[in-house]
């Protein structure tokens, strides 16, 4: 009766809110782990001392449970990817230089994922910038964290929800001092001042990926994953703002907003929260533009020629 409460009361906070309690992890060394690793400070025994003592977690090994919770690895145990050895504590120190799992370690060569394209996907990253300056030693990880990533473009319908997502993945290591100069060895550049060519940038920022701009188009790909190096970042307006908008073949690749770019019907700009001047064109409306242009000028023509008539 006791297990059956728990299982039912585990059942329900997930249908109702999506939240898994620890509990209903898949077993209690998943459970174990969190213990720690979710908050800003762990206890333990120390055996020379004879005491139990308190230390400050570090701050890259907190966990935010809630996106592990909603992320697409909830399923997993963490020693699922780290190594089982991690499971007592102390833990041993050479196991933070044991290489840790890499996704093609789970996702190459398996028939099931083969629609996400996870080995072209690999070839396009070792093309990028990333690669080619720092090797191995750049993941996936670095980008995509493997603890509270989430399929936000493929899964969202809001335009802004995704361009939100993927940027900050960009600058959790472009505007990190920290970080940036773990990877780089050397101070990042300033964002704002790195960007001064670009009009309206607050605008842009918040409405455009930053691999809008900084990859190549892959059209087997949903996401590109070439990043090119800044000299060869896009710098022409009219790349994106026209009818022929290189954002159709990114941005608005994915099938659920297709409809926010198809067609150009009026229902779909004024809908939508992402409007990019010049991409969203009605044929209609562009045909009556014109027409009344030069109605307007023919009228202009007339009226002068009469004038001039009139004063002879």
């Amino acid at each position: 009766m006791k297990y059956t409460s728990v299982i039912f009361v585990c059942l329900f906070l997930f249908c109702t809110t999506g939240i898994v309690p620890a509990q209903s992890y898949k077993n209690a060394q998943h459970h174990q782990c969190l213990k720690c690793h979710s908050n800003q400070s762990y206890s333990f025994m120390n055996t020379v001392k004879n005491k139990v003592e308190k230390r400050l977690m570090n701050p890259y090994f907190i966990i935010d449970t809630v996106g592990l919770t909603h992320g697409v690895h909830k399923q997993f145990d963490c020693t699922d990817c780290h190594s089982s050895e991690y499971g007592t504590y102390p833990h041993q120190a050479t196991l933070k230089l044991q290489p840790l799992s890499t996704c093609l370690d789970c996702h190459g060569g398996d028939a099931s994922f083969a629609t996400y394209h996870f080995e072209r996907i690999d070839e396009e990253f070792k093309k990028s910038v990333h690669y080619k300056v720092y090797g191995d030693n750049f993941t996936c990880t670095k980008c995509h964290s493997q603890h509270t990533y989430k399929a936000t473009a493929r899964t969202s319908s809001d335009v802004l929800e995704i361009v939100d997502y993927s940027n900050k993945m960009c600058l959790s290591c472009h505007n990190d001092m920290k970080k940036y100069k773990m990877v780089s060895g050397h101070d990042n550049p300033k964002l704002i001042q790195v960007h001064e060519w670009l009009p309206n940038q607050e605008l842009h920022f918040a409405h455009v990926r930053c691999i809008e701009c900084h990859t190549e188009v892959a059209d087997s790909l949903m996401v590109s994953h070439n990043i090119l190096p800044k000299e060869k970042a896009l710098k022409k307006c009219v790349e994106c703002h026209s009818a022929n908008s290189r954002l159709k073949a990114s941005l608005y690749k994915y099938q659920n907003l297709q409809k926010r770019s198809e067609n150009g019907t009026l229902n779909t700009v004024l809908a939508n929260e992402s409007y990019i001047i010049g991409s969203h064109q009605i044929p209609l409306l562009k045909l009556a533009s014109i027409l009344i242009f030069f109605i307007a000028l023919c009228g202009i023509l007339i009226h002068g020629i009469f004038r001039i008539i009139k004063k002879k």
